[in-house]
């Protein structure tokens, strides 16, 4: 990957990839704050808005009231049948079984009529793996298995959310490469195909309370990650307060 120079993006318009907000009304404002202030012209969501966190109704009013364009995580498929949440662990289930009581009937039938797909910008965005898994977790495929996992959708970019995690895995045409999205932003080679795992805004699994996004200039293939502060007491809080498990409160706190 090329050094990032500081006139890559200069004249382009920029797009914010979230993913993974899980209901943390706190979070997302404050990240949709950052993005407002960098400028983006465009916001794209990878899944998962709710789940685990206390705001599911609130998220989702926010969500269509700032124009973001969404996919469908794991989660909002869970919200479609009582067959589709038995794939969660009972702690997700329960917090699932919640959010469903929390939501509206037309935040219900938006959620759940969310497509699995989008391609945006000539790159394809889906929840967990290309082509269009929202289930299955980027960090389940092997590094051989990686280059078959190229092969199965035709763009030169994919962004995908789902571990909660920040991961760059790129691909020459010789060599593929995974490895934590490096803190300085990047340019893409010509040439270069790459999977992004965009990290979460709402519920952390790094060890890093802030939340993370992806700001993305497609013309000049630069990538840059933003970690957000924001106030996890409250977003804590607002967990218990509306009858989640503990375990996801204290995720926040950690």
């Amino acid at each position: 990957m090329a050094a990032d120079p500081a006139s890559a993006s200069s004249g382009e318009a920029t797009v914010a990839v979230i993913s993974d907000i899980h209901a943390n009304l706190e979070a997302l404002r404050a990240v949709l704050a950052d993005i407002r202030a960098r400028g983006a012209a465009e916001i794209l969501c990878l899944g998962d808005n709710v789940g685990y966190g206390g705001d599911p109704e609130a998220v989702v009013g926010l969500l269509r009231s700032s124009g973001v364009v969404s996919i469908m995580g794991n989660h909002e498929l869970g919200l479609t049948s009582d067959k589709r949440r038995r794939w969660f662990n009972p702690l997700a289930r329960q917090a699932l079984a919640r959010t469903a009581e929390l939501l509206s009937a037309e935040s219900l039938a938006y959620l759940t009529g969310l497509p699995r797909v989008l391609i945006r910008h000539g790159a394809r965005l889906v929840h967990g793996t290309p082509p269009e898994s929202t289930g299955r977790y980027l960090f389940e495929y092997a590094a051989g298995e990686l280059p078959e996992l190229f092969a199965r959708f035709p763009e030169e970019l994919c962004f995908v959310g789902h571990t909660h995690e920040l991961v760059l895995v790129t691909a020459d045409g010789s060599t593929v490469r995974r490895e934590e999205f490096p803190a300085k932003p990047v340019v893409l080679p010509p040439g270069t195909r790459a999977i992004v795992n965009a990290g979460a805004v709402g519920q952390p699994r790094d060890g890093d309370p802030r939340a993370k996004y992806i700001l993305w200039w497609p013309l000049a293939r630069r990538l840059e990650v933003r970690r957000v502060p924001y106030d996890t007491a409250a977003a804590a809080a607002r967990i218990r307060d509306r009858g989640m498990p503990e375990q996801y409160a204290r995720i926040l706190e950690a």
